[in-house]
């Protein structure tokens, strides 16, 4: 019904993306729908659901085959992100582990810790996860505390992450540290930690409003030794990689909103088309048409920018300020395309049996991680406005 309405896209028209689609709706209907309920329960998924999502080919999609990866573009990774928000499943972190850590091993990774790592990553026998937030910062990832302290052959790491997807199962995880801490060479570094390495210890996975099945907890490093050949990239430019990267993780935010909004949509659709209200479907109500209309039109309108920025990050060329508008936009749409339909749902959307009602909790957090919208709409004005600032740095110096 919403597909004879929306325009077709061409980015997903290939033979090989509806073999690809049709295997992810087959391998979301039959092996994950049914443990939803349980996943919830226990606060985590199963590590059984990672390794059949890499023996299917759909973790790391976009990584060389020499590592493990199906060497494919990343618009197939971006229709694997949007079928799994149609169905609303968010305790699945694959694409912070395939489309987040990987491409950082990828691009700033040695031969070495590329080969240790990426293929396991891709079979799924290796969760991973990603540390940069801190209790004391957010956003403001210049600020965290966490150092690494030079010992050598190794780094001496203390401190604390909060908020890390994928974090009580991560076997491995990406750490942003300070070195050099009160040194001319102070900065951001980067190093891969071991979960099994002495001094690293994990929180109990928070208790959240949404999300249920994600295991978002703390990690916690005390005095851990991490082998220097650990250091990703070169040290002091953490912070540098990971403004680079973030265009890539904002992307994938957005096409997780689209997909869901979309999601929400067709079971709106469906149920108001069934139930009944004074003698008639609650889609025969003018009120029920003009808000799915409207749910509709938005949908389409981030479909078309979000099918450009996808082919932009495919060809190298997508910027922070367009990945920045994708997300921050996006995520509002989301927010408000669920709650117009949770409330053509009536009572029944506030039950959690119904999915509309787990959507709703479970989104409201896409407008606060991998930077929140209102970080977003800084990084849209410094766009804007980046002549002005350089010309107000210029005369700050000289004065």
């Amino acid at each position: 019904m919403l597909q004879n309405v929306l325009l077709s896209r061409d980015i997903y028209a290939s033979e090989e993306h509806k073999m690809m689609q049709e295997m992810i709706q087959d391998f979301i209907k039959n092996e994950i729908m049914d443990q939803l309920d349980e996943w919830e329960k226990n606060g985590m998924v199963s590590r059984e659901i990672w390794q059949r999502a890499g023996a299917l080919g759909l973790l790391c999609i976009d990584m060389p085959e020499h590592y493990g990866g199906s060497g494919l573009d990343f618009s197939f990774s971006a229709l694997f992100i949007e079928e799994l928000g149609r169905e609303g499943i968010t305790g699945v972190g694959f694409s912070l582990h395939s489309d987040i850590v990987a491409p950082y091993l990828l691009k700033y990774g040695t031969e070495a810790q590329k080969e240790k790592y990426l293929p396991q990553m891709a079979t799924g026998k290796m969760i991973t996860s990603i540390g940069m937030t801190e209790p004391n910062c957010g956003s403001d990832l210049k600020a965290i505390k966490t150092s690494a302290v030079d010992k050598g052959d190794h780094y001496l790491v203390n401190g604390q992450k909060t908020f890390i997807t994928n974090g009580y199962m991560s076997d491995m995880s990406i750490v942003a540290v300070k070195t050099n801490v009160g040194t001319d060479g102070e900065g951001v570094s980067l190093l891969i930690m071991e979960s099994a390495y002495d001094g690293f210890d994990k929180g109990i996975p928070f208790k959240k409003i949404g999300m249920k099945a994600q295991d978002t907890c703390e990690l916690f490093f005390d005095n851990v030794k991490v082998p220097k050949e650990n250091l990703l990239g070169k040290e002091g430019q953490g912070f540098k990689i990971m403004m680079t990267e973030l265009a890539r993780e904002r992307l994938t935010v957005g096409l997780n909103a689209i997909g869901g909004a979309e999601g929400a949509i067709e079971k709106t659709i469906a149920y108001t088309s069934t139930r009944t209200a004074f003698d008639q479907p609650i889609a025969g109500f003018q009120n029920t048409q003009f808000k799915l209309a409207e749910c509709a039109t938005q949908l389409q309108i981030h479909q078309t920018f979000l099918d450009r920025c996808t082919q932009l990050l495919s060809d190298h060329k997508l910027t922070a300020e367009s990945a920045s508008m994708a997300k921050y936009s996006a995520t509002e749409m989301h927010g408000k395309v669920v709650d117009e339909c949770l409330q053509l749902f009536g009572g029944y959307g506030y039950i959690w049996d119904y999915p509309i009602a787990r959507m709703y909790a479970d989104n409201r957090v896409a407008r606060i991680y991998a930077g929140t919208n209102e970080i977003m709409k800084v990084l849209i004005a410094r766009g804007l406005f980046k002549a002005l600032f350089a010309e107000m740095k210029a005369q700050k110096k000289q004065s």
